[in-house]
């Protein structure tokens, strides 16, 4: 239902019961999505839960209500899965989270390990006309910071095929397309050692760390 002027909360205004729970739902099911992205295992409740940092018995509760909104599938002690609508919900925030840590380093000089907390807050409270917005001005990009596709408004998304530079043999040499933005001290590392997106590396030539956090496509 439309809200009037009369009716919206005051500029200020705590968010509401709804709108946390509406924020956690879109939480939920942009880890599901990422959790696959970049390796076909599904996750599983455990593995989520650790992920948001949330008790076990806290997310076995959300997941049932998923399950409910026909979000996601769950077997009983088994793997996580988006159904169609979940991924489209997914795909949404995806989205959403990507363009923004884009925007913040291109437009106000974040550094690339810097973005993600900020781009979780901005990510609910942006409206899609200013996301738009956002998109035309940095000229549709199609991959994020750390190498991750943006999917495009009507949830098309183009990922390279790549490999963790961590399993190509010493020698094999390959263009980095994506890095991981799990661990920032990691992304200060290899900033600090001039590594980042278009970077020709070799197999062997990072600590493992290091190449457990870069993929690359092979030449």
């Amino acid at each position: 239902m439309r809200r009037t002027a009369a009716s919206r909360e005051p500029s200020g205004a705590p968010p509401s019961a709804a709108d946390r729970r509406s924020s956690a739902i879109e939480d939920y099911l942009k880890v599901v999505y990422t959790h696959t992205e970049w390796q076909p295992d599904p996750i599983t409740s455990s593995q989520l839960a650790a992920r948001l940092g949330l008790a076990p018995s806290s997310v076995t509760e959300m997941v049932k209500k998923l399950v409910a909104h026909g979000l996601v599938e769950h077997a009983p002690y088994g793997a996580i899965t988006l159904t169609s609508e979940g991924s489209e919900h997914a795909l949404r925030m995806v989205r959403r989270h990507r363009l923004i840590e884009t925007w913040l380093v291109r437009q106000f000089g974040y550094s690339w390990d810097e973005v993600h907390d900020e781009a979780e807050v901005l990510e609910h409270t942006l409206s899609d006309r200013l996301l738009d917005a956002i998109d035309e001005q940095l000229g549709r990009p199609v991959r994020d910071p750390h190498g991750d596709p943006i999917p495009s408004a009507e949830g098309v998304v183009e990922r390279p095929d790549a490999v963790l530079l961590s399993r190509v043999e010493p020698g094999q040499r390959g263009r980095v397309v994506r890095i991981s933005d799990r661990d920032p001290l990691v992304l200060r590392e290899l900033s600090a050692a001039g590594i980042g997106l278009d970077s020709e590396l070799e197999g062997g030539s990072l600590n493992p760390e290091q190449a457990g956090a870069i993929w690359v496509t092979l030449w």
